[in-house]
C-alpha cells in the first residue's frame, strides 16, 4: 500500500493545508451525493460519510476537535447555498459527522492506533464499527429529517440506516487500503477473467431478477479477493455494491416483493449488498495474511535470521534463478579469524552480536552489486558476477581492510575482527552460474585455507595456474 499521507496529501505538521483539504473533499463528495438525491429527500447513494471516516481513520493525526469542525462546517455550508433546510441541517449534517467520528474512533481505539490492514478479523470489525456507526447516525439523521421530508420516522429511520450501513461496508475497506496503482507485472488474459465474471453475474442478475439475483456476483468477488490485491478486490467489490443499488432503484434489477414491516424495497437491497459485500473482503484479508506468512516463512528459510543474509539454501535459490552463464565470476570465501576465542572470552552472546554486525556491514560493502550468504559459523560468501580478475582482487582487498578497520564494540570493548578470504575467479564460464559458483566454491575453499595457513588477515587467490 503506497503512503497514504503521499496519496492524501495530509502532513501531520501541515495544519492549514490539512484543514483545507478537509474542507475540500468534504465539499467534493457532498455534491456528489446531493446530486443523487432520486429517493425522496435522501440521496440515493451517500459516498461522503464513508470515505471521510476511511480518511481520518487512516490519519490518526486528523482526529482533533478542529478538523472534524471543519468538516461539519463545509456541510453546512453547502446546504445553506443549495437548501431551504435551515436549522434541520444542524441536525442533518450532525448524523453524518456521527458516522465519521464513531467509525474512526472505533477504528483507532480498537486497532491500536492505526489499523494493520488487511486482517481478517479486523475485516470483520470493520464491519461491526460501520453497523454501530449506521444504527447512531440513522437515529440522528432520521429525527432531523421528519422536518423536511414526508415520510414518517421508522420509514426515514430504515432508509437512513441501510444507506449508511451498506456504504460505510462498501467504501471504508477501500478508503483504508487504497494506494497508487503499482503494476509489478504485465497483465494477462487470466487476470481479467475474474473482472469479467463479476460483469456477467451482474448482467445475469438483471436477466433473472429478483432478491436472489442479488448474490450472483459474490462467487465472481470472492473470485477476484483470491486474484487481486486486498485494495483491489476492495474496490471492485465497492464497484460492483453501487452498480447494484443503481440498478435496483432504476428498476432495473427487478425485486417485485412487498416488504411486511413497510420498508421499502432499498432498504433490503443495501442490507443486502452489505451483507454479500463483507464476504470477499474477509476473503481477500484471509489470503493476504496468508501470503505474508508465507513470505516470512519463505524469508526465514532463504535468509540467515541471525545476520540477515542469505541463507546457504537461499543463496542456491538465487542463483538457481540464473540460467545463463555470467560474463564472469568471482567468489570469495570469508572467514572471521580467531571467533572461537571471542565465544570463549566475551560469551556466545557476544558472538551472535559480533556475527549480526558483521553480517550488516558486509551486506552494506557489497550492495546491490552481488550476493552475500552466510555458509555456517563464521563463514560467509561473497558472489560478485561481471567483473575483472583485478576489480575481484581490488574488492577482496577493499572488505578485508574495511572490516578490519571498524571495531565491534561490545559493553566496554573494542573488539577489532580480522577476516582470511580466500578467491575464485572465471574470466569466461561456459557454465551456468550455479554449477561455475560450486567449481569456484572448491577453489576458493582452497585458497581460503592457504590464507589461514600463511598467517590470516590476507587474501589469497590464483594467478595464471599460481597462488598469490
Amino acid at each position: 500500500m503506497a503512503n497514504p499521507a503521499a496519496l492524501f496529501c495530509f502532513r501531520e505538521d501541515k495544519t492549514l493545508s490539512n484543514a483545507l483539504g478537509i474542507f475540500i473533499l468534504t465539499t467534493l463528495f457532498y455534491t456528489f451525493g446531493a446530486s443523487l438525491r432520486l429517493v425522496d429527500e435522501l440521496s440515493l447513494f451517500w459516498p461522503l460519510n464513508g470515505i471521510m471516516a476511511g480518511i481520518f481513520a487512516r490519519h490518526a493525526f486528523l482526529n482533533k476537535p478542529l478538523y472534524y469542525a471543519i468538516c461539519y462546517v463545509a456541510m453546512l455550508a453547502y446546504d445553506a447555498l443549495t437548501t431551504s433546510w435551515g436549522l434541520a441541517s444542524l441536525a442533518i449534517n450532525f448524523s453524518n459527522m456521527v458516522f465519521i467520528v464513531t467509525v474512526a474512533m472505533l477504528v483507532l481505539r480498537n486497532d491500536v492506533g492505526r489499523p494493520q490492514f488487511p486482517q481478517a478479523l479486523f475485516a470483520l470489525r470493520l464491519f461491526g464499527y460501520c453497523l454501530i456507526a449506521a444504527l447512531l447516525c440513522a437515529l440522528c439523521g432520521a429525527v432531523g429529517s421528519v422536518g423536511i421530508d414526508r415520510r414518517a420516522l421508522m420509514p426515514l429511520f430504515a432508509d437512513w440506516f441501510s444507506e449508511q450501513f451498506s456504504t460505510g461496508v462498501l467504501l471504508v475497506p477501500w478508503i483504508l487500503t487504497m494506494g497508487w496503482p503499482r503494476i509489478q507485472r504485465r497483465l494477462t488474459k487470466e487476470d481479467l477473467w475474474p473482472l469479467l465474471a463479476v460483469v456477467v453475474s451482474l448482467g445475469a442478475s438483471v436477466l433473472v431478477g429478483g432478491a436472489g439475483s442479488l448474490t450472483f456476483p459474490l462467487t465472481g468477488l470472492i473470485w477476484c479477493a483470491l486474484r487481486y490485491s486486498f485494495a483491489t478486490s476492495a474496490f471492485i467489490t465497492f464497484c460492483t455494491g453501487v452498480a447494484e443499488i443503481v440498478l435496483v432503484a432504476y428498476g432495473i434489477i427487478d425485486m417485485n416483493a412487498a416488504s411486511p414491516l413497510g420498508t421499502n424495497q432499498m432498504f433490503s437491497t443495501r442490507l443486502g449488498i452489505a451483507t454479500l459485500a463483507i464476504c470477499p473482503l474477509i476473503v481477500g484479508a484471509s489470503v493476504t495474511a496468508f501470503n505474508a506468512i508465507m513470505q516470512q516463512v519463505s524469508r526465514r528459510a532463504d535468509y540467515d535470521h541471525l545476520t540477515g543474509v542469505h541463507s546457504r539454501s537461499g543463496l542456491y535459490e538465487a542463483l538457481n534463478r540464473h540460467t545463463s552463464p555470467p560474463s564472469s565470476l568471482c567468489v570469495l570465501l570469508i572467514d572471521i579469524d580467531y571467533f572461537k576465542s571471542i565465544n570463549d572470552s566475551y560469551g556466545h552472546e557476544c558472538g551472535d552480536a559480533a556475527l549480526a554486525a558483521f553480517g550488516e556491514r558486509l551486506q552494506g560493502l557489497v550492495g546491490i552489486n552481488g550476493l552475500v550468504a552466510r555458509m555456517g559459523g563464521e563463514e560467509f560468501v561473497v558472489i560478485r558476477p561481471g567483473i575483472t580478475f583485478n576489480e575481484g582482487l581490488r574488492f577482496a582487498e577493499t572488505l578485508r581492510t574495511t572490516l578490519a578497520a571498524q571495531p565491534f564494540c561490545w559493553q566496554e570493548h573494542a573488539l577489532h575482527l580480522t577476516v582470511s578470504i580466500g578467491m575464485g575467479f572465471d574470466a569466461a564460464p561456459k557454465e551456468t552460474m550455479r554449477e561455475t559458483f560450486d567449481m569456484l566454491m572448491r577453489e576458493a575453499d582452497r585458497f581460503l585455507y592457504a590464507s589461514k595457513r600463511e598467517g590470516r588477515n590476507r587474501t589469497s587467490y590464483r594467478l595464471h595456474g599460481e597462488a598469490g
